[in-house]
C-alpha cells in the first residue's frame, strides 16, 4: 500500500505561482511512474504532468507546457509541482498518483486526496 499526501494548494493571481508537494509512503521508487493530475469542477479528469523514475523521462500536457516543471526528490520522498504564470484555466483541485510499473498511460494505482488551486483573474 502507498500513500499520498499532497499540499501546497491555495490561491493565487494570474501570473503567479504555486508549488505542489506529494509526500509519498515508499522508500524506493524504481521504475515507478509519478503524475499529477488535475480536475476542475465540471470538467474531465486531465493528466498534467508525469515523470517516469525508469529513465527520468517526463510528460507534460500541451496546456501546461513550459509552465509547469514535475520532479522528484527520492531523499525525501515528495513530489512536487512548481507551477508558474498561473491562469484562471489552471484552476482546479491537483492530485498526485502513482503506478508502482512502466506503463505511465495506464490508470494509476495510488492517489492522494488532492489540494485545491484557485487562480484569480
Amino acid at each position: 500500500q502507498v500513500q499520498l499526501v499532497e499540499s501546497g494548494g491555495g490561491s493565487v493571481q494570474a501570473g503567479g505561482s504555486l508549488t505542489l508537494s506529494c509526500a509519498v509512503s515508499r522508500n524506493t521508487f524504481s521504475g515507478y511512474c509519478l503524475a499529477w493530475f488535475r480536475q476542475a469542477p465540471g470538467k474531465e479528469r486531465e493528466k498534467v504532468a508525469r515523470i517516469y523514475t525508469g529513465d527520468n523521462s517526463t510528460y507534460y500536457a500541451d496546456s501546461v507546457e513550459g509552465r509547469f516543471t514535475i520532479s522528484l526528490d527520492n531523499d525525501k520522498k515528495t513530489l512536487s509541482l512548481q507551477m508558474n504564470s498561473l491562469s484562471p484555466d489552471d484552476t482546479a483541485k491537483y492530485y498526485c498518483a502513482i503506478r508502482t510499473d512502466r506503463w505511465c498511460g495506464l490508470s494509476y494505482s495510488y492517489w492522494g486526496q488532492g489540494t485545491q488551486v484557485t487562480v484569480s483573474s
